[in-house]
């Protein structure tokens, strides 16, 4: 017999008993009791299996999705404990600054006895002198800013010179940059102050807050002075920029006196240094 002929007789016979087979299943269900319970139970199991199968093969892809979103969870959490950490530490660092601070300044609170506004050299004097424990060079700052610097002391009362005296410059920073510039008054109004040989390239912001610089043995840094106006390019090289200063000395009256306790250090150790040289 050919090969085809064998193949097609071999598919007829299995096709022919599984229709005798379903067949007798069929007549089984329908005469007798007992064995149509057997059926309907075996049927129940078979299909208990398959929905159990199927279950398991779709809670095996919700734990893969699940185990998936909560690396991911995790990958988050991780991240956000590494941002508290660094919070924390430069929050520690910040504390160690502040009390650092304000373990190398002293603060005398004083209230103004006397203070001009109209010469074109102002000065200010002070209730608290040597007695109190105010040196010359210290400076005298406000709620509102900078006010002066200490020029000289009696036992009971102090002379400074305000920021309304050319004699007198503060180094100053402009926002958050590093660039660093001398202040000074203007000389005209009581409320206006120019910053002076900024780079000509620098990129002014009008509004930027200008701060005490830190660089000075006198004032602490960040202390607030005023902010940026105009700005006017001189002589081709350096850039002058207004400052409208947020002191108002015409409604000063109580004032602080802050004396640097390691300006004596540092100034022994720049004249060293320049002996040196």
């Amino acid at each position: 017999m050919p090969r085809g002929q064998k193949t097609s007789s071999l598919f007829v016979c299995a096709a022919t008993f599984i229709l005798l087979e379903v067949a007798a299943l069929a007549l089984l269900h329908a005469t007798s009791t007992l064995q149509d319970i057997w059926i309907t139970r075996t049927s129940h199991r078979v299909m208990a299996f398959l929905w159990g199968s199927g279950e398991t093969v779709r809670s095996q892809f919700q734990l893969d999705r699940l185990n998936r979103d909560l690396q991911a969870e995790n990958a988050r959490l991780q991240e956000r404990l590494r941002a508290y950490e660094r919070r924390d530490a430069d929050q520690a660092e910040l504390a160690r600054m502040a009390e650092r601070e304000a373990a190398s300044y002293r603060y005398t609170p004083a209230t103004v006895v006397k203070m001009s506004r109209n010469r074109t050299r102002n000065y200010i004097i002070l209730n608290k002198g040597s007695e109190d424990g105010i040196r010359p060079q210290s400076g005298i700052i406000s709620d509102r800013g900078v006010v002066g610097i200490v020029e000289a002391v009696d036992r009971h009362y102090s002379y400074g010179l305000t920021l309304m005296n050319p004699e007198m410059s503060v180094g100053a920073r402009l926002g958050r940059t590093d660039v660093v510039a001398p202040l000074s008054w203007d000389g005209r109004g009581t409320g206006r102050a120019i910053l002076r040989d900024l780079p000509p390239h620098y990129e002014l912001t009008p509004g930027d807050t200008v701060r005490t610089s830190g660089y000075s043995t006198i004032f602490p840094p960040g202390l607030p002075i005023g902010v940026t106006g105009s700005a006017r390019l001189v002589d081709g090289s350096t850039l002058q920029v207004e400052v409208s200063l947020f002191q108002d000395f015409a409604a000063l009256r109580y004032v602080t006196v802050v004396e640097n306790l390691e300006r004596t250090e540092i100034l022994s150790l720049e004249e060293k240094t320049e002996d040196a040289r």
